[in-house]
């Protein structure tokens, strides 16, 4: 168990240490708190402050089902009719173990330095600043895109229900829009709150399915048939795609790994809220060692199962990765169907309808605090920056609801078609944003060694260092360039008929230039040029989230004396949180 539990130190009071003799002349500061080799975030403004709001359960709670959606749910179907079983779960644990390192390599910087404005303020501070700007404006355009998407598949999960002839799904699409805003505006307190128990049923939730799919595999359903692995032998493990034998296989198997990159999408939400937790560099650390057991039980053994129950060739499966959202189009749905219960669609429905909400909700969060994390890097206007008495920065948030509107352009058939095309070309910079983190990583890594911090005042250290970082660098790297790569593959019956779809080569590859543009751009206008390790920021408002967290522990040890609690919740419940 020493890949997950690995822990440097007991940090709980003691205090980090000051840059080293040799760089102190580099961190001189003037009388304003700014440091005179760049722009830094003021941390003592109380205009421009979060709150440290998000209790540690809610952290963790958002770390194991935060990320938990329809890419697992709805696009695990698609991927099984395509490939075959085995080639699921192959792809779903290595992206999951991607995914894993990722985590790690954020984890190690946001224990170090839990800024407010998230990995987009540690690209900007450990590698270069043209990298933060390019990360922080790709991942904002990526949320206000996918938001109103969301909320469209949520009007669109409600017609399982509601016909739209009787109710324009435009009504739903308002009613989720300023739900979504009210939760967001009434402070990280109550989204802390309602994310917790939004992603507590989400847990509930898969735990029963794959309960249910377990029972179901060992014949425990209505018809009583014990199917073990027995799809795996007929029609197959690994179905070919394209072509035949291996090379089919091979290609049936790769276009997996897109279909569970994308099902793992979102998980870097635990580094958007490392500046409003309370006590970060311990509750961290614990949601990554947690992200870990996600991705086993949730993912992989998900995969597993759902493999056991339903066969590639089903026609059943075949009509559900047609279907486009609800519960027609989710392989469990399919496997409860095929083993004889009929009253459950209903709902699972109900149940993706409470996921989509909850995306929407975390995805409105993301895009708020990005645009302020930039503000904060002075790579936005300062009004973006500034927050209300809870902590809230409103004016970005504001901007984001506005864009979010345009969720009712997809109400028009004409419209969803372009909208789809906006959606393809995002989702390429989730893709980029992990590789991002990774090279960022890898940055903060070399600094600290040449400014002379070793691994025992460190808080978390990535379990596999830096050689975790590379393998999943590299990986990452792969999947982007070959993301859309059936482009360039005839298919019969594609739409006009063409060998090389260009509409979707476009708007799949597009994301990469423009994200390539704005690195080199940002130096072009502002000649800055990438930090040297012993040239990277590592201390600059360090001493204030020290004294944050000392004043933190030493309120929760007072309150302990007061209130320590039951013997039950000390010993069953408390090490989870």
């Amino acid at each position: 168990m020493g890949l997950i539990n690995r822990k440097v130190g007991d940090h709980s009071v003691q205090s980090s240490p000051s840059p080293p003799v040799g760089v102190q002349e580099k961190y001189a500061q003037d009388n304003h708190g700014e440091a005179v080799h760049g722009h830094l975030d003021d941390m003592r403004d109380p205009t421009t402050r979060l709150q440290r709001g998000l209790k540690a359960r809610q952290v963790t709670m958002i770390a194991i089902g935060g990320a938990i959606g329809t890419g697992l749910i709805i696009g695990t179907g698609a991927a099984l009719a395509k490939a075959g079983p085995l080639s699921i779960l192959i792809s779903y644990t290595i992206v999951g173990f991607v995914v894993y390192m990722v985590m790690c390599a954020l984890g190690e910087m946001a224990t170090w330095l839990p800024l407010e404005s998230g990995f987009t303020g540690y690209a900007a501070r450990f590698c270069d600043p043209a990298l933060g700007f390019s990360l922080g404006y790709t991942y904002w355009f990526k949320y206000i895109i996918v938001t109103p998407n969301q909320l469209t598949a949520g009007a669109l999960v409600i017609q399982y229900w509601v016909d739209r002839d009787k109710v324009n799904p435009g009504v739903f699409i308002a009613v989720f829009l300023v739900a979504i805003v009210l939760i967001n505006y009434l402070g990280i307190r109550f989204f802390g709150e309602f994310e917790f128990w939004l992603s507590s049923i989400k847990v509930l939730t898969i735990v029963g399915l794959i309960l249910l799919s377990l029972i179901l595999m060992l014949g425990g359903g209505p018809d009583h048939d014990r199917k073990g692995f027995r799809y795996w032998k007929n029609p197959g493990a690994m179905k070919p795609l394209y072509e035949t034998g291996d090379a089919g296989r091979f290609i049936g198997l790769w276009s997996t790994f897109v279909t569970a990159t994308f099902a793992y999408l979102g998980t870097e939400l635990v580094g958007v809220t490392v500046g409003e937790a309370q006590n970060p560099r311990k509750v961290i650390p614990r949601a990554i060692k947690l992200t870990f057991w996600r991705i086993v039980i949730f993912y992989v053994l998900s995969v597993l199962l759902i493999g056991t129950l339903v066969p590639y060739n089903s026609k059943s499966l075949a009509f559900a990765t047609t279907a486009t959202t609800g519960a027609s189009a989710s392989p469990f749905v399919v496997a409860i169907i095929e083993s004889g219960i009929r009253k459950l669609a209903g709902f699972v429905n109900a149940c993706i309808l409470l996921f989509v909400f909850s995306a929407a909700n975390s995805d409105l969060y993301i895009a708020t605090r990005t645009l302020y994390g930039l503000a904060k890097e002075g790579n936005s206007h300062s009004i973006f920056a500034r927050t209300d008495r809870r902590g809230v920065p409103i004016y970005a948030l504001g901007l984001s609801v506005f864009i979010a509107l345009i969720a009712f352009l997809n109400v028009a058939d004409d419209s969803r078609k372009v909208f789809g095309y906006f959606v393809n070309l995002v989702t390429i910079f989730g893709i980029l944003t992990w590789i991002s983190i990774l090279v960022t990583h890898i940055y903060f890594v070399k600094a600290r060694r040449a400014q002379g911090i070793d691994e025992s005042q460190m808080h978390y250290v990535a379990p596999l260092g830096l050689f975790g970082t590379y393998f999943a660098l590299v990986f990452c790297i792969l999947i982007a360039i070959f993301k859309n790569f059936d482009v360039f593959v005839h298919v019969k019956g594609r739409e006009g008929g063409e060998k090389f779809d260009y509409k979707n080569f476009i708007t799949g590859y597009l994301g990469i230039p423009l994200y390539l543009g704005m690195i080199f751009g940002y130096k072009l206008v502002t000649g800055t040029k990438g930090w040297t390790p012993l040239d990277a920021d590592l201390f600059t408002g360090k001493d204030v989230i020290d004294r944050e967290e000392e004043e933190f522990l030493a309120q929760k040890a007072a309150n302990q004396k007061r209130k320590p609690g039951g013997w039950f919740y000390r010993h069953f419940v408390s090490w989870l949180f």
